[in-house]
Order: structure tokens, then sequence, then C-alpha cells
């Protein structure tokens, strides 16, 4: 059970919880792209449509990792799923309507687009990643399906500690309409250093998650770089991901914001320039591309082609 000082704590923050263990909460970009001042880089990369999509999670208090960068709290967040388990139908009603209702008051703000406003009734995609680990949600494959069902594309991302679970997704044909998986390291030691896992043998079952990833339709490797910490060695990432052969590679910057300031320093969040060079090493030993970059959210988009899909 959370504490009713948590969820205020949670709740002055900008989310909205659902059910017994999801929550939504509307992102930065989402806010920027309806007053028309910008949008994600997943728009940019990916053709999606920042004002419509929902970031959500369905495991707000469960996760593997206690990993340094995470911007979320996460002292109060446990490795192993306890309680109820909601209807995913539940979780999809009640993330549409909270981020619905947190945004009624773009309607009376001058600077809105009122044609991107009136369409948010209407989201195109959850973004299933807001906080904890989604693949310890035991119901996942019917919340993809949920949503399937009602032509919402599912963007999941995942630490990749339970492969399991994206086996079942795959035996039920439930893939997601994306999969990423966070590599957060170039090997077992700075894996250890950097996730703090609370789970035994997470590194090896992160590898055998990334031997699922070419199974699936779109599935991305995502680092997040911390300058100094996790950003070392761009052969090792390129090993990795020459083995395991992604859709596409995200490098990253860690960013100097919420509960992560506690662990990390500003110095610790590279610039874009110095992702961008980074990236050209693992695209060197990788055989990839630099295909894309948005220098705003300090990411490059890697890939095989250099036409983007």
């Amino acid at each position: 059970m959370m504490s009713k000082k948590k969820k205020d704590d949670l709740y002055k923050q900008g989310y909205r919880l659902v059910g017994d263990h999801s929550a939504v909460k509307a992102c930065m970009w989402t806010k920027k792209a309806i007053i028309g001042e910008g949008h994600c880089y997943k728009q940019k990369f990916y053709d999606t449509k920042t004002h419509l999509c929902v970031q959500m999670t369905p495991a707000l208090q469960t996760c593997t990792h206690r990993c340094l960068w995470c911007w979320r709290d996460i002292e109060f967040t446990k490795p192993k799923w306890a309680g109820k388990v909601d209807d995913p139908k539940l979780i999809v009603d009640g993330c549409i309507a909270s981020n619905i209702k947190y945004l009624q008051g773009f309607g009376g703000n001058a600077k809105t687009d009122i044609k991107k406003y009136k369409e948010i009734n209407d989201p195109q995609q959850f973004a299933i990643s807001l906080t904890g680990e989604p693949t310890m949600y035991p119901k996942l494959p019917e919340l993809v399906l949920e949503l399937r069902s009602r032509g919402i594309n599912q963007f999941l991302v995942t630490n990749g500690t339970k492969p399991l679970m994206l086996k079942k997704l795959l035996d039920r044909k439930a893939q997601p309409t994306q999969l990423y998986i966070t590599l957060p390291a170039p090997d077992e030691k700075i894996y250890t250093k950097v996730c703090r896992p609370l789970i035994k043998n997470g590194w090896k079952n992160i590898l055998k998650s990334l031997s699922l990833l070419s199974k699936f339709n779109r599935g991305v490797i995502r680092l997040t770089l911390v300058k100094g910490v996790n950003m070392i060695d761009a052969v090792g990432y390129a090993s990795l991901i020459k083995k395991y052969k992604p859709r596409c590679v995200e490098c990253k910057a860690y960013m100097y914001v919420g509960y992560s300031q506690k662990r990390l320093k500003k110095e610790n969040m590279p610039l874009h320039s110095e992702i961008k060079e980074f990236a050209l090493q693992i695209a060197k030993y990788s055989g990839y591309n630099i295909i894309d970059e948005k220098k705003e959210s300090r990411v490059v988009l890697l890939g095989k082609s250099k036409v983007k899909y």
C-alpha cells in the first residue's frame, strides 16, 4: 500500500494515479506540442504525434533496478509484484481519462493550437515507460492487445530483466508497436555500478532479452549515457549491438533532472556534441550509421540504413 503522503507527493509532481498500480503523467513535450513550442524526438524519428501521446506505467511501485540516472523517486519501488492486478481495460480507460483531464487547462491558453487541443481526446499512442518496470505487470500482453484493439500504438520501454515476459508477448502475438530495451552498460561490471540491481542475474537476463529483440517487428536498443559513468567503451556497446541486431539504436544523454540530482552531478550530463561523437564511435565499430538526431533532446539515432523507417 502506498502512503497518503507519497500519493500527495506524486500528485504534486504531476502524476495521476490510476487503479491500484498504474499512473499517467503528461510529458513536457506533450505540453509544448499543444502550444506549438516543439515536439518529442519520437515524432521526428518515428512520425508519431507528440500531442497524442499518453505517457504511463502499469507498474508504478515495481522495478528490478535503482539506476543512478533515474529521475524518478526510486526509493519506494520493490523488486517483486505484490497486491492486486488491475484489468487492462480499466487501466487504459483510466489513463486516457486522467490525461485528458490534466490537459484541460490548455483550453484557456491563448497559445494553444485548438486543432491539437481537440485531438487529445483521441490518443494515438501509449508510451509505456513512465516509471517502474512495465514487464513486471502480469497482464502486459492483454494490455498491449487492448490498446491494439482501440487502434492505439504501444511504445514499450523495458530494462530487459524480464525476458520471460518478452517471450510471452511473442507467444501471445502481442508484439508492441515498438519495443525498447535499455542497454545500460557495455559490460556486467559497469551495469552493476550504474543500475544497482535488486535481483540476481540481472545482466544475464538483459542479454537474454536482447537475444529476443530481432524477433520483434520494431526492436530498438536505447543507451542512456552518463558522462564519466557508463559513457565509456564504445567498442563494447558496438559489439553487443552488432551481435543482437536491433532495428535502431538511440544514443541519448542522461539529463540532470528530478531525483537523479541526488545521485549524480550536472557535469555527468553530456552535451549533444559529445553524444554525437560517442554515437560516431559506436557506428564505426557496429556497422550502423547516424540517420537522425535532435539536439534539444540530446539524442542521436543509429540505423543500418540511412533511410528512416
